[in-house]
């Protein structure tokens, strides 16, 4: 490749990565509000989902917090429950099933812009090393994985390092959706269509999970009950520290934490 296209290739990639961290900024701001879940547009989304596999709308419970939803829970599946066979399938396995199929669909027609140098070797199924984005780029690593480490999986180490205590301090639960806090996937599929890497050939089915994730939190689905849980009233990542309106609350309290929205953007 002659020098003035190795230029143009490394602007266009550096252009595109550029383009991507703002819409990985923007869903990494969904994950971490804590604006109230807006009920009507959550539950039509969840009625949406409900309705692809063929199950009628659920009654809506709302909560204050995960540690409220508990009492609703009994008798709602655990991730071990989806491994059997059993009839009739809970809804939760369906939606649980639904899912990964479309976010596979959605990656499916990646395509690869043009590289500024030839790629590294690996060898047969291996990994391609962790990098930062700009050390990624600098090495020539495909650019599906520059994306694929930049966000997504970034994305799910930030968001999971809030969800995860949460959900080791309520102990065993069904499963569930975790609403705002699944944004990493759809920031990842986000960033493929807005970039033109990737056409979203499932578009409606896609906003629809868009949708849910920037107006709702978690998430229980049952055949006849879904318990929907508002969003934490604080939440700050440094050190961790959500609580929920109830009052109910992990992580450790700052002096005069502010009950609000998280002071300023975080840096990446």
């Amino acid at each position: 490749m002659r020098p003035r296209a190795l230029i143009a290739t490394a602007r266009r990639q550096a252009a595109l990565w550029s383009q991507a961290t703002e819409i990985r900024q923007e869903w990494f701001d969904v994950g971490t509000s804590t604006k109230p879940v807006d009920h009507h547009i959550t539950e039509e989304a969840i009625a949406s989902i409900y309705a692809r596999h063929g199950r009628r709308r659920p009654e809506f419970v709302r909560v204050t917090s995960p540690r409220a939803a508990l009492a609703y829970l009994d008798g709602l599946p655990a991730h071990e429950d989806l491994l059997t066979d059993s009839r009739p399938r809970p809804v939760a396995s369906d939606i649980a099933a639904g899912l990964s199929r479309l976010r596979s669909s959605l990656e499916a027609d990646f395509t690869e812009p043009p590289a500024e140098r030839p790629r590294p070797k690996r060898k047969n199924g291996e990994r391609w090393p962790r990098m930062t984005p700009e050390q990624a780029l600098d090495a020539g690593l495909p650019f599906h994985e520059v994306l694929v480490q930049g966000v997504r999986e970034e994305l799910l180490r930030r968001l999971s390092g809030i969800y995860l205590p949460i959900r080791a301090a309520l102990g065993p639960v069904p499963v569930g959706w975790y609403g705002h806090q699944d944004a990493y996937w759809v920031a990842f599929v986000d960033v493929l269509r807005r970039t033109g890497l990737a056409p979203v050939r499932e578009e409606r089915e896609f906003e629809v999970w868009a949708t849910l994730t920037r107006s709702g939190g978690w998430w229980w689905p049952g055949d006849h009950r879904c318990v929907l849980v508002e969003r934490p009233v604080t939440l700050r990542t440094d050190p961790l520290f959500v609580e929920y309106g109830d009052g109910w609350s992990v992580g450790q309290a700052a002096q005069n934490e502010l009950r609000a929205h998280r002071a300023g953007p975080t840096v990446w």
